[in-house]
């Protein structure tokens, strides 16, 4: 028996993969992290399934259920919401599952980052502008950032920036990052992107954290900062350029 974990995507019920729906529809047991996924998702579950909420639980207590249904010969479909590459606890669970020498699959999901960019219409590199994304957060009193990982290290790159569980720092966040990107750098903060109550906010670096503290938002908001949220100048990729020849477009010259 298998224990499936499954990016259930950034909020909204249907940013789900076909792939993850369709183990939910199989899996007599069904975990989810019941403050951040959608109930609608459950609505896939097969009649008589086994719902548990798991947000209130330890992790000692999820691997018992995990445990329970590989020895009753079921098995799980365990939602995460939006992907499961980042700040999801799934190391933790795949290595108690590991030493327990129980099965198990990993479907990814849509990431908050993107439901965002989604959300702000936005493509977060450019051409000649900015190629990178970084993914990072703040420290937080479950989890400190190793050394190193500062936002002042990687604003220094230039690069477009997306903080991930950090709203509540905001102020902190603008601090380490005017000296690198400027006031009048472009930010936005997409709070509960894709959910029916999506907020946007779209500001400079200089004025997001008073635009925030007007109506202030918790946990799950993201904020994003970056050249390319404002750049109505920039070249055009070589990608659809009717002078670049590919190996895939097969035009003569």
């Amino acid at each position: 028996m298998t224990v499936h974990f499954i990016g259930a995507g950034p909020g909204a019920a249907d940013l789900i993969t076909v792939r993850g729906r369709d183990i939910i529809g199989r899996s007599p047991v069904c975990l989810y992290a019941g403050s951040l996924v959608p109930k609608a998702l459950l609505d896939h579950c097969p009649p008589g399934a086994r719902i548990v909420d798991t947000a209130p639980m330890s992790l000692d207590e999820i691997v018992a259920e995990c445990q329970r249904a590989t020895d009753a010969g079921q098995d799980v479909a365990r939602l995460h919401s939006g992907d499961l590459s980042i700040w999801s606890a799934l190391g933790e669970q795949l290595r108690r599952l590991d030493a327990a020498g129980i099965a198990y699959t990993v479907t990814p999901g849509v990431p908050a980052f993107a439901a965002a960019a989604a959300a702000l219409g936005q493509e977060l590199t450019l051409p000649e502008l900015t190629q990178s994304v970084v993914l990072t957060r703040t420290s937080g009193r479950a989890s400190a950032m190793p050394p190193g990982e500062t936002l002042e290290a990687f604003a220094a790159t230039g690069a477009t920036l997306a903080v991930h569980l950090s709203i509540h720092a905001i102020d902190k966040v603008v601090a380490a990052l005017l000296p690198h990107y400027g006031a009048d750098c472009a930010a936005a903060v997409v709070y509960r992107a894709s959910w029916p109550d999506q907020r946007v906010i779209r500001a400079t670096l200089g004025t997001i954290a008073a635009e925030v503290a007007k109506d202030p938002l918790e946990r799950t908001a993201l904020i994003l900062i970056g050249k390319v949220l404002d750049a109505p100048s920039f070249r055009d990729s070589a990608l659809y350029d009717a002078t670049y020849q590919r190996r895939f477009r097969g035009r003569g010259t």
